[in-house]
């Protein structure tokens, strides 16, 4: 069934006039009056319904039902990825939407090829939020992960909360400290936030600045991995640990 996002709050009876961009996709899936349709707001669960009405630049649905799924892993984890040129960064927010990351922090580095600020790192912030938004359409997520705006490494660190007790708070890093192995095998009530770098990593000056902040260093084994691999294999892996598929 067609799974559309709509910025709520929604209700059963309701009937409401379906966004531009969801009409554009009814209209792309060729989709006709009387057809079931699967509209969430982010505020949990899911709402399915019909299309009553659809015209040229327009489309109407009527909600009938609420459906409490819920598609979450069982622990929450941010992933501050360092930004990648190109569509790297696309494809990594995309996968790590379906891969059930509960954040995203973009952020800019020394050695990073991509530079964002003013206009342009709010048009990226919205072109990732979109991304996130069709990603959950389309992996049955029924919670839309927020993307923070970019920011370079150290307002990033400023901008962190006082470390909770029992948050794991981790660098991917070669120089690393902890194996994976070693992580927690049950998934963890507090927060998890995964720092990665961009293509060519961290500058051993930002790594110790991370470090200081209260990251360990975490290492995946011998193999160096691509920045658009190395936080899908590890949201992949802790999916796999920790209950998450």
């Amino acid at each position: 069934m067609p799974r559309f996002h709509v910025d709520g709050p929604l209700c059963v009876g309701q009937t409401l006039t379906l966004p531009d961009d969801v009409v554009r996709h009814v209209h792309v899936l060729r989709l006709q009056t009387g057809d079931a349709i699967t509209l969430f707001d982010g505020r949990g669960g899911e709402y399915r319904g019909e299309l009553v009405d659809i015209a040229k630049r327009a489309a109407t649905a009527r909600i009938d039902e609420h459906n409490d799924r819920e598609a979450e892993p069982p622990y929450r984890v941010t992933l501050a990825q360092g930004v990648a040129g190109g569509d790297k960064m696309d494809w990594l927010v995309e996968k790590a939407v379906e891969l059930g990351v509960s954040g995203i922090a973009p952020i800019t580095a020394e050695r990073g090829v991509v530079r964002l600020a003013g206009e342009r790192a709010a048009r990226r912030q919205a072109h990732w939020q979109a991304l996130t938004r069709a990603a959950c359409e389309q992996c049955g997520r029924n919670r839309v992960p927020d993307v923070a705006p970019p920011r370079n490494l150290d307002a990033w660190l400023a901008s962190l909360p006082a470390a909770a007790d029992g948050e794991l708070r981790l660098l991917l890093s070669p120089r690393a400290e902890v194996s994976f192995a070693s992580l927690p095998a049950d998934p963890p009530a507090s927060p998890v936030t995964l720092v990665i770098g961009p293509e060519a990593g961290f500058s051993p000056a930002e790594e110790n600045t991370i470090i200081e902040a209260g990251f360990s260093a975490l290492g995946l084994g011998a193999r160096v991995l691509r920045t658009e691999t190395a936080g899908i294999a590890v949201l992949a892996a802790l999916a796999a640990r920790w209950g998450g598929w």
